[in-house]
């Protein structure tokens, strides 16, 4: 609006002006003041009409500000929403997580008690048919005299197999 005034302003000087060269005489006895000096009406017809569709773009710009406004404020409490939901799935995870890594930690406990509590020449057996390093995993939990019993009542390729296997698990841990 304040432009639309401001070109009005700077339209009506220029007009003033063509009025004033177009008809330099003024009726005797009236001052030259602007208030004497009229716009052709269809001049004044032309700048309302430029004005009014100046309002409407206006109005139509801040419609569809208004309505952006909107649409982002309903994206933002979606992404909050969403947001919320991840955060209790993720905690849900972790508890589910947890509770896994729970059971399966008290599992391999069980087994390598019941290895540990079991004779020396039936573990070496079981032991013998086992991968490596899955073996390497149950003897590095036990007692040292467990762990001890079972490896002399191992082949000697599987005992050394499973003693570097033990043994580059410390060499690969941090020295700090």
């Amino acid at each position: 609006m304040a432009s639309g005034v401001l070109r009005l302003g700077t339209n009506v000087g220029s007009v003033l002006a063509e009025q004033t060269e177009q008809q330099p005489e003024i009726e005797a006895g009236k001052p030259d003041t602007p208030a004497t000096m009229r716009l052709p009406d269809d001049e004044v017809n032309a700048v309302l009409e430029a004005l009014a569709k100046k309002e409407n773009r206006l109005k139509q710009r801040e419609e569809q500000l208004e309505k952006r406004l909107q649409d982002l404020a309903l994206a933002e409490r979606t992404i909050e929403q969403r947001l919320a939901e991840l955060k209790t799935a993720e905690a849900e995870l972790k508890r589910t997580i947890d509770v896994v890594d729970g059971a399966s930690e008290r599992d391999l406990e069980t087994l390598t008690a019941v290895y540990e509590n079991m004779k020396s020449k039936d573990a070496a057996a079981l032991f013998e048919q086992m991968d490596p390093e899955f073996s390497a995993g149950f003897l590095a939990r036990m007692k040292p005299g467990a762990a001890a019993g079972i490896l002399a009542g191992l082949s000697a390729e599987r005992a050394y197999s499973i003693s570097a296997i033990l043994a580059g698990r410390s060499a690969l841990g941090p020295t700090k």
